[in-house]
This record gives C-alpha cells, sequence and structure tokens, in this order.
C-alpha cells in the first residue's frame, strides 16, 4: 500500500455515460477534478476544453481533492473515435496492466454503458474492445449508467398493457427493475461471450442525486479486484462508509 499510495481507476464509455457524475459520487464531492500530467505537474481544472476531441489525453489524471485515494483516467468517448484512437487507448490499457512502476499501474477499469442507449446497448466499438482488448489481472467492471432512464420504457409497458395511469405509476419502480435485469441479462449474454469478458457487472443509480450511495460499485469493485493489498488500498479510500469497512474486516 505504501508503494502504491493511490488505487488507480481508468473510466471508459461514451461521452453521454455520466462519468464524470459517477466520479464524483464515489468521492463524495460536487466539485470538479484537477487534472495533472503523468509528471504531476497541474494541467488544469477539469474544463469541457480539456477534453474536446483532439485534445483529450488518456495519459492525464484526474484527482478530486476531497479524496486524493482515488486517481482516475478517462478514455473520453473512443467509441465515435478512429482506428488510431482505439489503438491509443488499447496500448495504454496493457502498458499500465504490467509496468514496472507500482505507482503508475492502474488496479480496475469501469467501463460505463449507459440505459439511455438500451435499444443499442452494446455498440460493435464495445464488442471490439472485449474482443480485442486482454487487460490481463486488471477487471473491468461493467457499469449500468442513468438506470433512472427506464422509467418511462417502464410506464410505456405497463399503459400498453392496459393499464390506467394511476395503475402504471403504481407499478413503474417494479417494471423498471425486471427491465434493467432484462437488459443486464442481455448485455452479459453479448460481452461473455467475446474473447476477454467483463469480471462483473454492476448498476449504479440516482447517481445525479448528491449523496447517493456507492457502495455497490466500490463492493463489486473490491470483490473483482481479488488481491488483498489492493483490496485494503481501495477500502482505505471509504473511510466514511464504515459498513464497507466493517464487512471487509469481518470477512477477512
Amino acid at each position: 500500500m505504501a508503494n502504491i499510495g493511490q488505487f488507480r481507476i481508468l473510466v471508459m464509455g461514451r461521452a453521454n455515460a455520466g462519468k464524470t457524475t459517477i466520479l464524483q459520487r464515489v468521492c463524495n464531492t460536487t466539485d470538479n477534478p484537477e487534472i495533472f500530467d503523468g509528471e504531476g505537474n497541474k494541467v488544469c481544472r477539469f474544463e469541457a476544453k480539456c477534453f474536446q476531441r483532439g485534445h483529450h489525453n488518456i495519459e492525464h489524471e484526474l484527482v478530486f481533492s476531497s479524496n486524493p485515494g482515488f486517481v482516475f483516467h478517462d478514455s473520453c468517448g473512443f467509441e465515435a473515435g478512429s482506428a488510431g484512437q482505439f489503438d491509443e487507448m488499447k496500448n495504454f490499457v496493457v502498458d499500465r496492466a504490467v509496468t514496472a512502476s507500482l505507482k503508475k499501474r492502474i488496479h480496475a477499469i469501469w467501463f460505463c454503458i449507459p440505459m439511455t442507449d438500451y435499444h443499442r446497448t452494446v455498440t460493435a466499438a464495445e464488442q471490439k474492445f472485449f474482443n480485442e482488448c486482454d487487460t490481463g489481472h486488471v477487471p473491468v467492471i461493467v457499469l449500468l449508467t442513468k438506470t433512472d432512464a427506464l422509467h418511462l420504457a417502464a410506464m410505456e409497458e405497463l399503459l400498453d398493457s392496459g393499464l390506467d395511469l394511476g395503475g402504471a405509476k403504481q407499478k413503474a419502480a417494479e417494471k423498471e427493475r425486471e427491465l434493467l435485469e432484462r437488459w443486464l441479462a442481455h448485455i452479459k449474454g453479448m460481452l461473455d461471450k467475446c474473447k476477454f469478458p467483463p469480471k462483473a457487472y454492476v448498476s449504479v443509480q440516482k447517481m445525479q442525486e448528491e449523496g447517493a450511495d456507492c457502495m455497490a460499485l466500490v463492493q463489486c469493485t473490491t470483490n473483482a479486484v481479488n488481491e488483498e493489498g489492493l483490496q485494503r488500498l481501495l477500502i482505505s479510500t471509504q473511510k466514511s462508509s464504515i459498513a464497507l469497512c466493517v464487512e471487509y474486516a469481518v470477512r477477512k
């Protein structure tokens, strides 16, 4: 833990996947991160201009002052990019998975798939990643994001079944859970067939709400890492989550 210092995560996914919001909730802040180059020099505060196509750098480190125990890298919207951008991302993953510098290694990958696009849950570019990008011992966790977008689909399905508006509203939450389970099974069915499938899947909900609960995400990542030293490092970033710390301590 002393040699590594910070838990490093590569965050991937489409441009509208809500990645920044998730990072803010995990770090318990509404502030934007500071951005550093690979040598620890501050590049800028988080601004749109830092992530315009052609100016984004996957090597840059995103750090929140509220929780400096995390370092994030953002593979920004490669699904719409060129083969060169995909190769850049792939080279970064392969290099950072095995680099001799413990402080530079990535420890987990969060791959975000938004439910706002649930009719195209898995794109060709995403399948390409899981078929061509061997992350080695670094686990990839698929995050289903913006799951509240399923509310409209749930209401439409209930109204089409013959329920009135009041009845549909009463059953909407249950139907949303059913739709989420259905789409999760669909995504798992597609990605588990790939050459390098994800290690785990988790849905993150109501991330747009301040104080949203991220325990399921952190817990899933802790289990996926499956290496005690890294698990301890990740748990150490969650000192405010007493339940998670107690559960981990009891298990060990």
